[in-house]
This record gives structure tokens, sequence and C-alpha cells, in this order.
């Protein structure tokens, strides 16, 4: 065989030189059949290695220019395959192709015959082969074909290559109610009518064509006894030793019973798929493998976007990993689980769902697939929410009732737990609220605690809970404290909201105050109860106390945290009293010894805790919020100053003061400033603004648009402890400053630290480099003078010179400004 397809495609090849065409080798054998003969596709076909495909029906489709399409058939007719060809130069003239038409035919002819030749001989071959290794001979049949085929229920016939019926089994005489002599030797023509006749020959055909079994397709008809069935009828061709063709061999068998499952459940799917709930089928490894029902309403996905998922596309992330490895553990022991869960739609939306799944298991009791349905329950956990309000709401306040806190408080532990967070309960209680009612009426006692809900609702924010417990009591939760500073600015919030006056209808308005009491998870209860209960003891020890206090469960962290509220409730009381003020220091030139200006400092008396730093009134300041009013304050004080001494005649130079961070951050801030320099009537050209370098370079895009508009308006830039931060040379030269403060750290130890004297000079030198001043601060030292001004720096500033003073006490500095 392999030599003969080798002298096809030698002369194929030659043809290919001399007329520039090429050959195509196409094969239809099935690997079913290349299996028995124990031959691969290479071998059978390939005559040149050229373009191939495996659909006869379009094998013209491979090349429109394909000429003398030729069939190779096996011996029993089945169709093996096509040999053609087609031409390899698309510019060869029609009329040329043509006149070799007649020689191209007559080769391939002559190629296909060859082949079939061949193919008959192997095939003879393996039928040897086959039944040497059976060993036929010595192996005698007990049971006659006919015995063996009447055993069968299926219905056997068999047809000779005329079409007649050579052989019928039992099942047949029964369904077709004829005895076997009037069905042998007859014809589907003579004993069926034409239609059907026509039917099974073609079948027959196809079956023979084809060269291998085919069904015949499924029919409504009659089985034994006259029962109505669904019949599946499967042919293949008969052939002998020699691989030529002796007839057909049928069996028809009743599917009905796999017809009525098959309905069954197409039925099923139909009302799974107008189910109002979703459907979702698993493989047992977790892949989906189909969905059914309202799936895609309330998921958002299509089927096709979730087949080979696995259902934790849906997973929300509200549950632990516990919570799905009991599930998986029902499933498995169980065989179903059912409750109720949070997935996530495609648009991301959150939902809960009500879910059943179950295992669907083999005949061996294994589990194949799970099914779950399941349906979206979002409206239900509205009714419920609306029905939890009821219950667990306040009805004046709309607040959490008692219950509610319970509630939430118990979840809130566990989190805190979890998670290693402590969590604060604050118990407060409204101060003389009883006259209140006494006084004015209950309505207007109703309307004061309506009051207090909503401050509490507008002050602190989504994360913190607020619940009325009863009359005038009041409990706040504070989850997440960090640090007992956060929890004490939590606290003043509260403070703040009996800080204005509440109205009380025609009764004027009337100043309320509360008295706390606050508990510590996990320092002073570990259950909610016992927070609560602690909560309420602190509570009344600040009754005790005065009222308008507040007090902490835990002795220690009361005496410190009372001291800081009190210093933060002085501290929004400074202003008002008075108890703030403003010191100056003058900067000294190191060329000409004359005072080149002032900067203004901010100082802090009160009555009760004496002198406070302004390293612990500052920060604390920035924390609670006040620092936008002091700063505010500052600016306006020191600008009156400087236009008291320009209407006096004093050339002072410029006032400088100190711009927080949170201050300029405000997009208002240089309206402010242009606004209280129009107020004090201070020209812009005597005053500088000091704002540090760690703000400066935090974001030196955004400052330096406002700190450009400052310079345009004639003030002056300084960066404040300068060296401390981490400066960008890059930002440094593109913003608008003047001048650059060098931080004391860096003087101190002048001029004997090695370090602080490198990095002295190289500020220096720097800001020289980029046409700045440079000042240094916190001069203290004859040595440390002379070492900056030998090093060109050209302002100083610190107690060498002159200690912060008032302005009466600056006459001297004042007289040694240069006049006008």
């Amino acid at each position: 065989m392999l030599a003969r397809i080798a002298q096809c495609g030698a002369a194929l090849l030659q043809l290919k030189q001399t007329d520039k065409f090429v050959a195509i080798g196409y094969a239809n054998i099935s690997p079913e059949r290349l299996d028995k003969l124990q031959l691969t596709r290479e071998q059978v076909y390939r005559c040149t290695p050229t373009q191939m495909t495996d659909d006869s029906d379009t094998l013209a489709e491979v090349d429109t220019r394909i000429q003398c399409l030729i069939p190779i058939n096996w011996p029993a007719g089945a169709l093996f395959g096509y040999i053609c060809i087609c031409p390899a130069d698309e510019d060869i003239p029609a009329h040329s192709m043509a006149a070799q038409q007649a020689e191209i035919r007559r080769l391939l002819k002559v190629c296909a015959d060859s082949i079939e030749q061949d193919l008959a001989q192997i095939y003879r071959q393996f039928k040897r082969d086959q039944n040497s290794k059976r060993d036929v001979s010595h192996q005698a049949s007990q049971l006659s074909l006919q015995a063996f085929i009447d055993c069968m229920k299926e219905h056997v016939w068999v047809k000779d290559t005329s079409g007649r019926y050579m052989m019928v089994n039992h099942s047949v005489e029964l369904a077709w109610n004829r005895p076997r002599e009037q069905i042998l030797n007859f014809t589907d023509d003579e004993l069926f009518e034409p239609r059907l006749a026509k039917h099974f020959i073609a079948s027959d055909i196809e079956s023979i064509r084809q060269g291998v079994q085919v069904s015949a397709g499924e029919c409504e008809g009659l089985d034994i006894g006259d029962v109505d069935s669904w019949l599946e009828t499967t042919k293949v061709p008969a052939i002998n030793d020699d691989g030529e063709l002796t007839g057909v061999i049928g069996i028809s068998r009743n599917i009905a019973s796999h017809k009525a499952a098959k309905d069954q459940l197409e039925l099923a799917s139909r009302v799974f798929e107008n189910s109002v709930e979703g459907v979702i089928i698993t493989d047992v490894d977790g892949a989906i493998i189909d969905a059914h029902g309202a799936y895609s309403e309330i998921t958002g996905y299509t089927k096709e976007e979730l087949l080979g998922q696995n259902p934790r596309v849906l997973n929300s992330g509200r549950h632990k990993k516990a919570f799905f490895t009991e599930m998986w553990n029902d499933l498995l022991s169980k065989g179903k689980w059912h409750g109720e869960i949070w997935n996530r739609r495609k648009s991301g939306a959150i939902f809960p769902q009500m879910l059943n799944i179950s295992a669907v298991y083999d005949i061996e009791h294994q589990i194949r697939f799970f099914v779950a349905v399941f349906n979206d329950i979002s409206a239900q956990k509205q009714s419920e929410a609306e029905l939890a309000k009821v219950a667990f709401h306040d009805p004046l306040t709309k607040l959490p009732n008692r219950m509610a806190l319970n509630t939430g408080l118990e979840q809130e532990l566990k989190q805190a737990s979890h998670s290693n967070t402590r969590l604060g309960l604050v118990y407060i209680d409204v101060d003389l609220f009883k006259q209140i009612n006494e006084s004015y009426g209950h309505p207007v006692g109703d309307e004061v605690l309506l009051e207090v809900s909503r401050r509490f609702s507008q002050s602190l924010g989504d994360l913190v809970t607020a619940a009325r417990l009863g009359s005038d009591e009041f409990a706040l939760l504070l989850p997440n404290i960090d640090s007992n500073d956060a929890l004490l600015q939590q606290i003043n919030n509260l403070r703040k909201v009996f800080d204005q006056p509440f109205i009380l209808g025609e009764h004027g308005q009337a100043r309320l105050t509360s008295s706390m009491g606050v508990a510590i998870y996990p320092d002073d209860a570990q259950d909610p109860s016992g927070l609560l209960v602690n909560a309420e003891i602190a509570m009344h020890r600040a009754k005790q106390d005065g009222r308008n206090n507040c007090a902490f469960y835990t002795e220690s962290l009361n005496q410190e945290s009372v001291a800081k509220l009190k210093l933060q409730s002085a501290l929004h009381d400074a202003i008002e009293l008075n108890a703030l003020y403003l010191v100056y220091q003058p900067k000294i030139s190191f060329v000409t010894g004359d005072v080149v200006g002032f900067e203004a400092l901010l100082r802090w008396d009160d009555p009760a805790f004496g002198a406070v730093s302004p390293a612990v009134f500052i920060p604390l300041a920035e924390k609670i919020g006040l620092i936008q009013d002091i700063g505010r304050w500052v600016l306006k004080r020191a600008c009156e100053q400087g236009q008291r001494w320009r209407e006096q005649g004093v050339n002072f130079g410029r006032i400088a003061v100190n711009v927080a961070g949170q201050q300029i951050q405000r997009s208002s801030f240089v309206d402010e400033v242009a606004e209280t320099l129009k107020q004090t009537g201070l020209p812009a050209s005597c005053l500088e603004l000091e704002v540090t370098e760690s703000y400066m370079m935090s974001e030196p895009e955004l400052v330096s648009q406002d700190l450009a508009k400052l310079g345009l308006m004639g003030v002056e830039l300084s960066i404040d402890d300068f060296g401390t931060g981490y400066s960008s040379l890059s930002y440094l030269k593109k913003l608008p400053i003047h001048k650059l403060k060098i931080d004391q750290s860096f003087i101190a130890g002048l001029p004997l630290d090695t370090h602080n004297t490198a990095i002295a000079k190289a500020i220096i030198a720097m800001g020289h480099a980029l046409n700045l001043k440079v000042v240094a601060e916190g001069v203290e030292t004859q040595a440390q003078a002379d070492f900056l001004k030998d090093n060109l720096c050209d302002h100083a500033q610190g107690y060498f010179y002159s200690k912060p003073k008032l302005v009466e006490e600056l006459t001297d500095f004042l007289h040694k400004a240069p006049r006008n």
C-alpha cells in the first residue's frame, strides 16, 4: 500500500514539475477504522504534504481551483476519501487547464484504482490476522446465530445486498405481527408503505456509504403486543473477510422509558426556567454546569458568564471561612443545607438570599451534582428592619433604645475582641432636666430631648452609636479607640453638644450641661451588662463631683483624663477671657547689628493652670480644631501691633507670624490674610509668614499656588525649622519663598559640634545659592553668633539677643530699628 501511494505521489509530483500543478491527498476515514487497521492517517493517504480537511462536504471549499475530484472507496463501497489536484500557479490560463483535464482525470483514475486495490489487500490481510488470533477453526460454536438473536429483546434483522431480509429474530416477528416466513426474502418496498420503505432504504444506503455504524433516527411506532413506543434503530454494513459488502445488520430498541425520562427532564427544565427562584447546578468539584430560573434577574450574570465558574464568584465577603466550612460539612454529611446568606451581584451590590442546596447522588450513592435554589429576600429583610426599627428605637427621638444598645454592644464587643481593639461607652445624663419638665411642661422637655439627639447625630458621625436609655439619659458607643487622646477628643466633641443654648419655645432659651460617665472595654468590663453598669457608676460620680463633669470608671485614667478635659475646656474659653496674648522676639542683622524684624509668639496664662507652654497647647489646639480660630486671632493682633508701630514712626522691618498647616490648607486662607491687612491697615510689605518645612514639602504643588498669591501681594514668606524635614530641592527652587530659618537644634553645639557646623554651613550656602536670606534661630552664645557671622549668615534670633517680650518691654530694640 505504501509503495503504491509512493508511486502515485511520484507521478503527481512529475505532473507538478511539468505543468505547475500540486497534488492534494484527502481522506475521510474514521478514527475507529484507522485504529482497527492499526494505521495512522498519514500512512494511509498522504501522497504529498499539502492542505487537507476532514469534512468531505467542504472539500470543494479548500480551493476553488481543484480539478478532477476522484472518489476512493473501500471494497464494501464505503467512501475512503478523494484524490484531486489543483494548480499551484494562479496565473495558469484557463484554456491550458481545460486542455489537460482529460489527461489529468485519466491519471487520477489510475491512481485511485491502484489505491483501492491496496485497500482491499490491506483489509483482507487484517481479517486473516484477526481470525488467526481468534483461532476460530478450533472453537466450534455450541449456539446458532438464530438462537442467539432470538434471546435478545431488541428487534434484530439482517438484509442482503439487494435489500431482502435474510434473518430476523423472534422480537421482530412479535413487533411486526408477522411470522418469519412472511418477512424473509421480502424487501422493504414489499413489506411497508412507500414513505416508510423509502426511509428504511435511504438509511441502509447511508450506512453502506459511511462504512460504519449509523443511527437511523427515532420514530413512534408499535412494539410487541401493539404497545405504543418510541423506537431507535442502529444500522451497520456487514462485510466479509475480503472486505466486500454482504448486507446490512439492523437493531431497533424501545426507548420509550428513556423518551419519557427525557420529556420529564425537559418539563423540569421548563419549570426551572420559569421559576421565580434562581437555580444553579454545579458538579461535585463546585464548577457551575447549568443555571435556570431567575438566576440572571437575581445575580445580574448571564448563563455564559456563570458556566465553569465557582459559586464563590458571588461571594460578598461578609461571611467568615468557618461559615462555609460548616456549610460543606452539612452538604457532605447530610446532603443538604438551608439558610440565609449574603451574596454579591455582578454590579457589586450586596444582597441577602434564602438558599437551599441539595446533593444529587448516583446509583452508588456518590455525589454527582449540587443543586442550589435561591431567592432574593431583600424586600423581606427591609420589612424585618422596619419592624425592628419600631421595636428597637425610641419613639420620640428615633434613636436606638436600651434593647437595641445591648444588641449592638454585644456585636461591637465581639468585633473588638476579634480585632484586639478598645471600645468606649459613655453614659450621659442631662443635668437638672427635671426642672425643665416641671417648669415648662413635658412638650417643651420633649423638644429639648429631640434637639439633644439631633446634635448627637450631627456632631458625632456614622461610626458613633447614640441611644436613648430613658427620660434624659443617653448612651454613646465609641468603637476603635486607639489612644486616650482620641477618646478625650471624642468626649470633648460630646461636651460641645451643650455649648449652645437650647430654645424653650416661647419661654426663651436655657443653657444645659451634662454629666458623663465613661467605661472602657476590656479595661473596665468584658460584657455589655458590665460595661453599661460601670459607665452609669462613673456618671453618678460625675454628678457627685458637681455636675457638668466627666468621670472615668478607671481611677488612674480618670485623673489624667479629667485634667486634659479641663485643659481643653479652658483653651476653649481662653480667647473670650483674654487669656491669650502675644510676645515679640527681635531679629538682628549680622551685617549692621540693627533690628530687621520681630517674630510674634503666642502665650497663654490660665487662671487655674498658670502659664501653659506653647509646646502643650498648640498641638492640643490643632487636635481639637481650635487652631483656625487661634491662628486668625494671632494674625489680626500682630497686624494691629505692626500698624500701631507704623503710626508711631517706628521702622520695625516685618512682623513674622507662624502659620499652622491646617490654616494654609483652607482654600480661604489667602483671602483671610488680605482681609486682615485691609482691616488693620498694615501694608503687606510689613508682614512675614512662617510655614514649617514639613508641611510645605507635604504638598509642594498645592502650597506653591497659595504662597505665590501671597508673594504677589507683597507678603514675605519663610520656611521655618528648615533642616528637620525632607526638602526636595527641585520643589524648593520653585516655591516663592524669601528666607530659610535654620532650626535651633542645628545651632546648639556650634561651633564645636562638627555635624552641626557642617549642616549650618550647608544650609547657609544653599540659601545664598537660591538667593534666599538665612536666619539662625535659637542663638544663645557669643561663640555661636561669631561662627554664624563668619560664615555669612544674614540674620540671628535667640536668647543671646533677647527673650520674647511684651511690647512695652521692647523699647531698647525699637530704638535700634532704623528710622524711615
